[in-house]
């Protein structure tokens, strides 16, 4: 049976903060990102984490997000952190709150834990707006399971590429999260590519976005947009950044071009015409258009459309 289409929503960039510190946090709010993600995990120290659930709360309910997707990453489901990082923050500002970041994602169990505990949630408190779930695959057994994960759960909207704990896990040698290294340059082809592309083809299949993962050096501009580039060609809709230099940049490389928007327009018109006159496939300046070419221009105006160009 098919599943119920997940919320459309644009996340070409996604910008963590630390949950632990609110002028960040205020900061990222006020930012041109798509989505911010208040982070309880890797940027907040073991002695902060659970005062930094009502900084959370608090953002939530009190910052003026305007369009923004608003999400926060707990802890992973191996720490003491996780369960009460969903029952404080969420009984407190689930009306609030789009997304669950679930880092560590290992099997569907992960997913579907989270998911009875959210729904259990949403009934006591009486929320009307379901709370959807982005998990992160930066574990080798994450990337096994990834299929079942991805089908886990009529919640889940994303998959998350994590690069750093990805090669942690799989004892690959790396000297900073998502820059080319000497590695790289000794391995004949992309090192990342069979991560980054099973991820995009497992939430392809799902009807699930898919977020390539950090880039640390955030000075390194032109660093970054080349990766943002690689993940865009792979079928990325858009990148994770650690610092809001990064945002401008992923938002133009995940925007569809005036090019392209204008060719999917002509697309759309042009193949309805042909239907409408019951043809299935048509000519376009030399081109053949059918079926495929047709999703290809409407996922393209859709895209459009949320980042304001139409």
């Amino acid at each position: 049976m098919p599943r119920t289409p997940i919320p459309i929503r644009l996340e070409r960039s996604v910008l963590s903060v630390p949950a632990s510190r609110w002028d960040m946090i205020q900061k990222a709010v006020a930012s041109d990102a798509d989505c911010i993600y208040l982070d309880l995990e890797d940027a907040v120290a073991p002695s902060q984490k659970e005062a930094s659930r009502p900084l959370v709360i608090k953002a939530l309910r009190e910052l003026e997000w305007g369009r923004k997707i608003r999400c926060f990453r707990i802890n992973g489901l191996d720490t003491p952190w996780a369960y009460r990082d969903i029952v404080e923050v969420v009984e407190s500002a689930g009306d609030r709150l789009d997304c669950i970041v679930l880092p560590k994602t290992q099997r569907p169990e992960d997913v579907v834990f989270v998911d009875v505990l959210l729904t259990q949630i949403e009934r006591s408190k009486g929320f009307t707006r379901r709370i959807g779930i982005e998990a992160q695959i930066e574990t080798a057994q994450g990337m096994v399971n990834i299929h079942a994960i991805a089908t886990a759960s009529e919640r889940l909207e994303a998959l998350v590429y994590g690069p750093g704990d990805y090669a942690a896990s799989m004892q690959m040698p790396v000297s900073a999260i998502g820059e080319p290294d000497e590695a790289d340059a000794l391995y004949p082809g992309h090192r990342w590519h069979y991560a980054m592309h099973r991820i995009v083809a497992s939430a392809r299949a799902a009807g699930l976005r898919a977020l390539d993962g950090p880039y640390a050096a955030h000075r390194d501009t032109e660093g970054f947009r080349k990766a943002c580039l690689v993940a865009r060609s792979l079928g990325f809709d858009g990148k994770w950044c650690i610092h809001p230099v990064q945002v401008p940049i992923a938002n133009q490389v995940f925007s569809p071009s005036r090019w392209e928007v204008d060719w999917a327009l002509r697309v759309v018109q042009e193949y309805e015409k042909a239907l409408a006159q019951g043809e299935g496939a048509i000519t376009l300046e030399g081109r053949m258009i059918d079926a495929a070419s047709l999703r290809m221009a409407q996922a393209t105006v859709q895209k459009a459309r949320l980042a304001g160009m139409l």
